[in-house]
C-alpha cells in the first residue's frame, strides 16, 4: 500500500475529490425533469424532452454521464406550469370598471428554445404576465359586463388563449389553459350605482312584459267575447226557443246554485217570465 494512502487526512481527501468527480460525471434525471446540457454556455444536448402522451416510466428519465466540471445541466419542469396576473381593472362596452384576476397554465414544450429566449422558468413567467394582462384587457373591452355571465365567455377565453399562445411559443412554452377567477365591481359607489341600474333595467323589463301580457290578454279576450257572440247569433238564428232555453238554463244554474257565498232568499210568482221555462213548451 502507498504511503500516503495510510494517512487518514490524505484518504479523505482522496474519497472526497472522487465523490466531487463522480457528482460531475453522472446525473440523475427526474421523471418530471428535461434538462439542456451547457458546455461553456453553448447548450449541447437536450436530455428526457417532454413528448405528447408519453408513459410514465417509458421517459429518459434514469442514469447520464457527462464531462466533469465541463458540462452543466440546465433543469427545466416537464409539468404545468401557472402564471397568476395581477388584479387589473378593465373597462367594458357598458361603460363598467370591472376588477378582474385571471391566471393561465401552460408547460415548456421547447426547452432549448426556452432556454435561448429567456433562460428560467421565472423568466418565461414574468414575460408572459404582462401579456396576459393586456390580452385580457384588449378582449374584454370589445364585450359588455353580460358577456361574462353567458356563453359568450368560453369564446373569450378562447380567444385570449390563441393570443397568449403566440407568444408562449416564442419561448417555447405553449398555453394550456386560461381562466378567469373573479371579475367584480369595485367596491362603493361603482357597485351601488351598478346595482341600481340593472334593478331599474329590470323593473323597466317586468313592466315591459306586463303590459305586453295585459295587451294580448284583452285581444284573447275580445275575441272570445266576439265568437261567442257570432255563435250564439248562430244558434239564435237556428232555433230561437232553444237558445231562450239555454239562456235560461244558464241563469238558472247561476241563480239557484248552492256554491253561492252566503244565503238568499228569493220569492217569485209561479207566473213570473224568469220561470216560464218550468212550465215547458206550449
Amino acid at each position: 500500500m502507498p504511503a500516503f494512502l495510510r494517512n487518514p487526512m490524505a484518504l479523505a481527501l482522496l474519497v472526497l475529490a472522487l465523490l466531487i468527480l463522480l457528482g460531475s460525471t453522472v446525473a440523475i434525471v427526474p421523471e418530471t425533469k428535461q434538462g439542456v446540457i451547457v458546455r461553456f454556455g453553448d447548450p449541447k444536448a437536450i436530455i428526457n424532452r417532454y413528448r405528447q402522451n408519453e408513459t410514465f416510466g417509458n421517459t429518459g428519465a434514469g442514469i447520464i454521464m457527462r464531462w466533469p466540471f465541463v458540462d452543466q445541466v440546465v433543469w427545466i419542469d416537464k409539468r404545468v406550469l401557472s402564471v397568476e396576473m395581477e388584479r387589473q381593472q378593465v373597462l367594458s362596452t357598458d361603460q363598467l370598471r370591472l376588477q378582474v384576476d385571471a391566471f393561465a397554465r401552460y408547460r415548456i414544450v421547447d426547452p432549448l428554445r426556452m432556454y435561448i429566449a429567456a433562460g428560467s422558468e421565472e423568466r418565461v413567467s414574468e414575460a408572459l404576465r404582462p401579456i396576459l394582462g393586456s390580452a385580457l384587457r384588449n378582449e374584454l373591452g370589445k364585450r359588455p359586463f353580460a358577456a361574462l355571465l353567458s356563453p359568450e365567455r368560453g369564446q373569450v377565453m378562447q380567444n385570449i388563449e390563441a393570443g397568449l399562445d403566440r407568444v408562449a411559443r416564442q419561448y417555447g412554452a405553449e398555453i394550456v389553459d386560461v381562466r378567469i377567477k373573479r371579475a367584480d365591481l369595485p367596491d362603493g359607489t361603482p357597485l351601488d350605482s351598478a346595482f341600481t341600474r340593472m334593478r331599474t333595467a329590470r323593473e323597466q323589463e317586468a313592466l315591459t312584459i306586463r303590459a305586453q301580457g295585459a295587451k294580448q290578454a284583452q285581444i284573447i279576450r275580445a275575441e272570445a267575447d266576439a265568437n261567442a257572440a257570432r255563435i250564439y247569433a248562430a244558434s239564435y238564428g237556428k232555433d230561437p226557443s232553444f237558445y231562450d232555453f239555454y239562456r235560461a238554463m244558464q241563469s238558472y244554474r247561476y241563480t239557484f246554485s248552492p256554491d253561492r257565498p252566503g244565503e238568499t232568499n228569493i220569492i217569485l210568482s209561479p207566473n213570473n217570465e224568469f220561470l216560464q221555462q218550468f212550465q215547458g213548451r206550449p
